[in-house]
């Protein structure tokens, strides 16, 4: 007599040969419609091997652990990504050759107004009554014309250096060495308001009879942040670089 299953001669639950419940199979997940080696709904998901994560709070648009578009990582640094800082030399010779420029043109106009009024003071006659008078005339021209030099090139050093440095990145000195002034945050031309505020630094540091202008020419070399900028690169945010 049989009190199993019709189909079971041993009494036991179907498809269990050794008289054990049946249990699922081992190592496979209890619920079959989790894929095995998923992670649960719910619970944190591991991060993707290889890529930094971004921390709570951060728009994952911002590319964290990764360079700005725009911004080149270690700009302006030795041994950055950014281009090299221009050495001392080189910014000293390019300043050499701008004086020498303007030297030549200084000369050139003030021989040029001079002239004239030199050659006024000859014409007066050592014998005539108001020769003195002609003298003193000749004398208040020649002034006259000196100051007028002076200011004209004052005008021109200022439109020079403010316009070249800022809508080219360098005057003629600076690009014939291979230097050029940009901004430190972008690596571009500095534009009109920062090219002014560091030409107009070392003009009123020359007020000081010439001592504070001295001093920030030579203050790149006294600069800890591997940039060499002198004190009117650091007020108007720029430096230079060699390209």
């Amino acid at each position: 007599m049989s009190f199993g299953p019709p189909n079971d001669p041993y009494g036991q639950p179907p498809n269990d040969p050794y008289g054990q419940p049946q249990n699922p199979q081992y190592g496979q997940p209890q619920n079959p419609q989790q894929g095995y080696g998923h992670p649960q709904q719910g619970q944190p998901q591991p991060p993707g091997y290889g890529y930094p994560q971004a921390p709570q709070g951060v728009p994952p648009q911002q590319g964290y652990g990764y360079p700005q578009q725009g911004q080149p990582p270690g700009y302006g640094y030795p041994g950055g990504a950014g281009p090299r800082v221009a050495s001392m030399g080189r910014r000293f010779g390019a300043r050499c050759i701008d004086a020498v420029a303007f030297f030549i043109i200084y000369f050139v106009l003030g021989a040029i107004g001079l002239a004239n009024s030199f050659n006024a003071a000859s014409d007066c006659d050592p014998n005539a009554a108001d020769y003195n008078t002609c003298i003193d005339n000749a004398s208040s021209d020649i002034a006259a014309k000196v100051g007028a030099v002076i200011g004209v090139l004052a005008v021109v050093g200022l439109l020079y250096e403010w316009l070249m440095t800022g809508l080219v990145g360098g005057t003629l000195g600076k690009l014939a060495v291979g230097i050029r002034v940009v901004k430190v945050d972008t690596g571009q031309k500095p534009g009109l308001g920062s090219s002014f505020i560091r030409y107009i630094i070392p003009i009123v540091g020359s007020l000081a009879c010439g001592i504070g202008q001295l001093l920030v020419y030579l203050s790149p070399f006294w600069d800890k942040s591997g940039r060499q900028q002198g004190w009117h690169d650091k007020a108007s945010s720029t430096m230079v670089i060699q390209h």
